[in-house]
């Protein structure tokens, strides 16, 4: 076998490493044998030289037996997860689940907290009083088998190469590559045991990745290593050049969530993609003929109120009060409520979503630094929308907020965040 500084200098003159090469890398990190500078110098060589198809595939293929593989084949119906690439209003998980399952498919979710300007799904479920996310891998086996979903973090036995790695590409610059981004999520969504897959792949202001292209490039290269695996994978582009949906932050989005599982009108961009994500997911699961069909059957459990009896489901099985599903006044509710207002007459033109989702964490909604508390009831209620045309002194931004402290700071942001052109 070829020695770590071989590898790394092979990789470094954009020479293609074999499966085996790359396996036994990955295997000595995450046993230690291989030190973070040695790593690290390999990252860099990656994210500056890329991988190909083959290396990428060996890539996720060893993080993801780099600990245990879920295996749900004995059960009877398909299991189907979804992923986002992160945005800001992002609320799809916490009602996509309920709706999916509702249908008859097991939806075993393994989910992320926030990431930079980005909200996290476990930090959303957090907000329900009592609800677990870190449930054992068994009690997550036990869950899909007894009720048919389940939404956790990522426990210690799931793919402990990529938090290794991943917390490695977080300080040293190589967190934007394609291909290390491909074997992160598909690495750690694989190991849930799940036959396929529906990728959200985010572009704009408020993603990671900022242009269009970019964001197909990645989704071109999670399908196409998602089905070298042998998995189903569709996805999907979806502009985030504005918050999804009305609220930000996490108590709020749990409760527009909750307002879209029990009927009431929501935001149509935010009932648009859920209920497209789980089409997708329905159709890939072979649970719906076609995209239309699941979206038709999506919309039945909506309207039936199955999906809101499963959410209910969930909540209770993970250690919450399922009356917070009816009753949104349940959830963690902010003290003082402030509005940023239009100084100007025009048209909303911009928004810099990624400002917007940064003047969220600064209000206490996500983490400045990895051990800051998240304040679960705070954050923003947005008013307008790109587009919308505006009076002077119009609300654009309602803060629930409880730190006076924060509020000047989060004002200006928000004011330099929303782009009004006379009209």
């Amino acid at each position: 076998m070829p020695t770590t500084v071989e590898l790394i200098r092979r990789k470094r003159d954009g020479q293609e490493l074999a499966p085996a090469d790359i396996a036994a890398l990955v295997e000595g990190y995450t046993r230690g044998d291989v030190p973070d500078y040695q790593m690290a110098a390999f990252l860099m060589a990656v994210f500056l030289r890329g991988l190909t198809k083959a290396e990428t595939c060996a890539l996720t293929e060893a993080m993801l037996h780099s600990g245990a593989v879920v295996d749900f084949s004995h059960l009877p119906v398909a299991k189907v997860d979804k992923h986002s690439t992160g945005g800001v209003g992002d609320k799809t998980s916490p009602a996509l689940a309920p709706i999916v399952a509702a249908v008859g498919v097991a939806v075993p979710m393994i989910s992320g907290r926030g990431l930079g300007h980005t909200g996290g799904t476990l930090d959303k479920l957090e907000a329900i009083p009592g609800f677990r996310t870190d449930l054992s891998l068994a009690d997550f086996r036990r869950q899909v088998e007894r009720i048919g979903v389940a939404l956790i973090g990522q426990t210690p036995e799931i793919a402990p190469a990529d938090k290794k790695l991943y917390a490695l590409r977080d300080v040293t610059g190589t967190v934007e590559s394609i291909p290390l981004i491909t074997a992160s999520i598909m690495s750690k969504k694989l190991a849930e045991g799940i036959d396929a897959l529906a990728l959200d792949v985010k572009f704009g202001s408020g993603a990671f990745m900022k242009s269009q292209a970019a964001a197909q490039a990645l989704a071109d290269s999670l399908t196409s290593i998602g089905q070298a695996m042998g998995k189903r994978v569709a996805a999907r582009l979806t502009d985030t050049n504005q918050p999804l949906g009305k609220m930000v932050g996490n108590a709020l989005e749990i409760a527009e969530a909750q307002q879209l599982l029990r009927g009431e009108p929501v935001p149509q961009a935010l009932r648009e993609l859920t209920l497209d994500l789980a089409a997708r997911m329905l159709a890939l699961a072979g649970r719906a003929d076609a995209v239309e069909d699941g979206r038709r059957l999506a919309c039945d459990a909506l309207a039936s109120g199955s999906a809101l009896t499963k959410w209910q489901e969930i909540i209770a099985a993970q250690g919450g009060d399922p009356r917070v599903a009816e009753d949104d006044r349940r959830l963690p509710q902010a003290a003082h409520e402030t509005v940023v207002r239009a100084s100007q007459a025009g048209r909303v033109t911009a928004m810099d979503t990624e400002a917007i989702g940064m003047a969220a964490v600064v209000l206490g909604a996500g983490r400045l630094t990895l051990d800051s508390p998240i304040d679960p009831a705070v954050g923003f209620s947005m008013e307008v929308k790109l587009g919308d045309c505006i009076a002077a002194g119009d609300a654009l931004v309602r803060i629930h907020y409880n730190d006076d402290a924060r509020l000047p700071e989060v004002v200006r942001r928000l004011s330099d965040a929303i782009a009004i052109t006379a009209d």
